[in-house]
Parts: structure tokens; C-alpha cells; sequence
């Protein structure tokens, strides 16, 4: 079946960095778009970043552009998140998704469990 195990979650401080990894298993990793989402508390699920499933090209909501970057080895079958520059906004619950086709169209059919992350001084 199907499963998709994030990792690499904890606190930071702002400034920070963490990197999240996605260990994927159950299909053909490398013919799924695949993207990360967070949920913060009190707010909503949030979409964060995709990549095309020959990770060819990154996609980033406005809020994390230019401070995360996405990133997959298919040869591994496990996706990344890069977070540079944490900011205490980026605490969430940070989840993976597996796309429903090869390029980033945010419909999903499988999600992780998530890994917290938790930015503050």
C-alpha cells in the first residue's frame, strides 16, 4: 500500500534552517507529482511547494518563495524541503502529498502523517 513517511521536523530558531524528507513507498515514485503542505494552528491546510515527477521544476506558495526549495531523488524514492530563513510563521504541522499525475496540479490522493515544525526564539 501506499505510504508516504515524512522526517526531519523540530525547533528552530528564526533565521534557521531544517530540511524535511519524505521517504515514499507503495507506487512508482517516479511518475507522480508530489508536494508539500502545512497546517498551522488555527488555520488552514496550506499548500507549500510541488515538483514534477522528473523533479524538472519547483513550485512555491508566495509565503515560502526564495526561502524553501523543494527537491526529490527518485533513485531513493524520497522528496525534500529545504527551509532556509525560518520564520515563527512557519510553524505547522508539515505534511507530504502524492500527486495524482506526473505534473504539479495540488490534487492529491495520499498524504503523510506530517513531521511538526516549530520556529521560535
Amino acid at each position: 500500500q501506499v505510504q508516504l513517511v515524512e522526517s526531519g521536523g523540530g525547533s528552530a530558531q528564526p533565521g534557521g534552517s531544517l530540511i524535511l524528507s519524505c521517504a515514499a513507498s507503495g507506487f512508482t515514485f517516479s511518475s507522480y507529482a508530489m508536494s508539500w503542505a502545512r497546517a498551522a494552528p488555527g488555520k488552514g491546510l496550506e499548500w507549500v511547494s510541488g515538483i514534477h515527477s522528473d523533479g524538472s521544476d519547483g513550485y512555491y506558495a508566495d509565503s515560502v518563495k526564495g526561502r524553501f526549495t523543494i527537491s526529490r531523488d527518485n533513485a531513493k524514492n524520497t522528496l525534500y524541503l529545504q527551509m532556509n530563513i525560518l520564520k515563527p510563521e512557519d510553524t505547522a504541522l508539515y505534511y507530504c502529498a502524492k500527486g495524482t499525475i506526473q505534473t504539479m496540479s495540488k490534487q492529491y490522493d495520499y498524504w503523510g502523517q506530517g513531521t511538526q515544525v516549530t520556529v521560535s526564539s
